[in-house]
């Protein structure tokens, strides 16, 4: 990974005044690739900063994983000159990223989300909320697993029969930091062509209801309101997690030839055969008698060296490792996914691209770490 700057949005100026995960998030990636981004923090700090432990250098390691390629200004916007000062960044500024409670931009005098863009005709503001600011749940505040909740994905986590469960990852908040993300990529495109900023209306339940897949689809055709199958997939059989005599193997078959590889590899080529599983469709309608089969044939393999043959057929399998074993993989350290260095530690960058890589040249930022010199001219310093 690069350490200078050659990232794709070199020259593109954010303002991120968002808190907590999403909009950090989304500066981030920004950030990451080249823009320069100067992070807005009240003089508490983003609270994210106390989400530890474990903490590094007196923030968590929670805020130092979204917050990397940014400088800190600390502004109390509930000051009326403190607010001048960020609306002079924004004269300057390509991006806004917010997600201030639309009650509170009203307090500061400004009447709805449509006044930035408005003000500064050639800034595309990215505004994320939990629900968006109108309809029957407009206004709610937006919490990871409360919309995860609300949005249906609770009800089809967790084993089959079971308590809903809670997706053990932020998804929500992630999802919706990549949404924006790719919002302000969109609506810069625009602008080249228009010379006009435009708002991106990047909702937290918006963002968690799109990742309902396939559920939410599979009911708007069939009626059938789907609950939660633990490891197994709705549409897919054999997709599964399976006993072996050593480690548990998830094995993904998403179409005939690479069943019929799979039997032939466990020794059961007659279940490829047997048209109750010879297709996909049958093999879904007969789940229950083709897992009791697999189920037994599993138990008669060891899963280390299993695996490894199955991927040498071409069939998807893979052992079932623990975050100690990921972080110290060969693989993610050959990929550039996870950053060891002395100023920065953490996950790295999923997008490669070859002509205008991306760079990690900042660690997280201390609370006001950067003070400019006047109102105007807040980009200028060193990124």
């Amino acid at each position: 990974m690069s350490s200078g700057n050659s990232g794709a949005l070199v020259g593109i100026k954010v303002v991120d005044a968002s808190r907590v995960l999403a909009g950090p998030f989304a500066g981030q990636m920004l950030g990451d690739h080249g823009a320069d981004v100067i992070k807005i923090e009240s003089p508490e700090g983003d609270e994210c900063r106390g989400f530890g432990p474990p903490f590094v250098n007196g923030s968590s390691a929670y805020f130092n994983a979204v917050n990397r390629n940014k400088r800190s200004v600390v502004l109390d916007l509930g000051k009326e000159g403190e607010r001048e000062r960020l609306f002079a960044m924004l004269e300057e500024a390509d991006v806004l990223l917010e997600n201030f409670k639309l009650s509170t931009l009203q307090a500061w005098g400004i009447p709805s989300a449509t006044w930035f863009t408005e003000r500064f005709p050639k800034l595309i503001h990215c505004r994320i909320t939990g629900f968006g600011d109108d309809g029957p749940y407009g206004g709610l505040p937006g919490y990871d697993a409360a919309v995860q909740a609300m949005a249906g994905l609770l009800s089809i986590n967790g084993d089959a029969g079971g308590e809903p469960v809670r997706m053990g990852v932020p998804v929500v908040d992630l999802t919706t930091g990549m949404n924006a993300a790719m919002a302000v990529l969109l609506a810069l495109q625009a602008r080249h062509r228009t010379g006009r900023g435009q708002m991106a209306d990047v909702s937290l339940y918006d963002s968690a209801v799109s990742v309902a897949h396939p559920f939410l689809t599979n009911y708007l055709h069939s009626g059938q309101v789907p609950g939660p199958t633990g490891n197994k997939h709705a549409n897919i059989v054999p997709y599964n997690v399976y006993r072996t005599k050593t480690v548990p193997l998830f094995i993904a078959v998403a179409n005939d030839r690479l069943f019929a590889k799979l039997c032939a590899t466990l020794c059961v080529e007659a279940l490829a055969a047997d048209p109750r599983f010879a297709r996909n469709r049958a093999r879904v309608e007969n789940r229950d008698a083709l897992e009791a089969e697999l189920t037994q044939a599993f138990a008669l393999v060891d899963g280390e060296e299993f695996g490894e043959q199955l991927l040498a057929t071409g069939v998807p399998a893979a052992p079932i490792l623990d975050i100690k074993a990921v972080a110290e993989s060969e693989h993610a350290r050959y990929r550039q996914m996870v950053i060891n260095r002395p100023d920065y530690v953490g996950p790295g960058v999923p997008i490669k691209l070859s002509a205008t890589p991306a760079s990690i040249r900042r660690a997280p930022p201390a609370i006001g770490d950067f003070v400019p010199t006047s109102d105007t001219g807040v980009f200028d310093g060193e990124q």
